[in-house]
């Protein structure tokens, strides 16, 4: 494969080349792209669309002024969601349960500026409080805001994302299972880079797009 780079905001650079062969290969099977009748079926064992309009409504700056219920809310998307790992989700769910009242406004005060003001602010400090038992976990930090603002934010799982980063030469960007804001700002801004280059049926939304970069790792 040429190595063709492009640049992302400036400095990352990607292999141009193998994203369009991907992307053709994708086509040349799945016509339509995600309105393709088999990535239909397969996208409806994911439910994104039902997940983010769950998400909207609870977790709008309205719905967050309700701390209890905000955090029974959280711990239902991350159980309902098809993309966090079977093992995670009762231990979060443990987790959000366990906490006394202070942690349960800190937990809910850091996912409203993740969702909704000062994003690295709300991500570190959902990060600190889930380290104090060892669940800070790339899937359960990025999980609500990927349904929340699925065109715009991303969902990290960690094997799709070390994969992408080899399979399309991603430059100056380093996968680490320890979540930081840094990591997280650069691959967001490559997801939404890489979409501009191809057709917009492969990014219904950032969780599909992904998908569409897994299969075509995997093919």
């Amino acid at each position: 494969m040429p190595n063709i780079l492009f640049k992302i905001g400036g400095k990352t650079e990607m292999n141009l080349a193998r994203l369009k062969a991907a992307e053709k290969e994708f086509l040349r099977s799945y016509p339509g792209g995600f309105e393709n009748p088999e990535m239909v079926k397969i996208g409806k064992k994911h439910n994104v669309p039902k997940m983010t309009e769950f998400c909207q409504q609870s977790f709008s700056k309205k719905a967050c002024k309700n701390t209890k219920e905000t955090c029974e809310n959280l711990v239902k998307a991350v159980s309902r969601s098809s993309m966090v790992s079977m093992f995670e989700k009762p231990k979060f769910r443990d987790f959000v349960q366990g906490l006394d009242l202070n942690e349960k406004e800190f937990l809910v005060k850091a996912l409203v500026n993740f969702l909704h003001g000062k994003q690295q602010l709300g991500f570190e400090g959902f990060v600190d409080l889930l380290k104090t038992q060892k669940l800070a976990k790339w899937s359960l930090i990025t999980i609500v805001p990927a349904y929340f603002n699925p065109t715009q934010e991303v969902f990290i799982k960690p094997t799709t994302t070390k994969n992408a980063i080899q399979f399309f030469d991603i430059k100056d960007l380093v996968y680490k299972p320890a979540p930081t804001w840094g990591f997280y700002e650069g691959y967001r801004n490559v997801i939404n880079e890489f979409k501009q280059k191809v057709d917009p049926s492969l990014s219904p939304s950032n969780a599909a797009f992904s998908g569409f970069l897994m299969m075509s790792m995997s093919a």
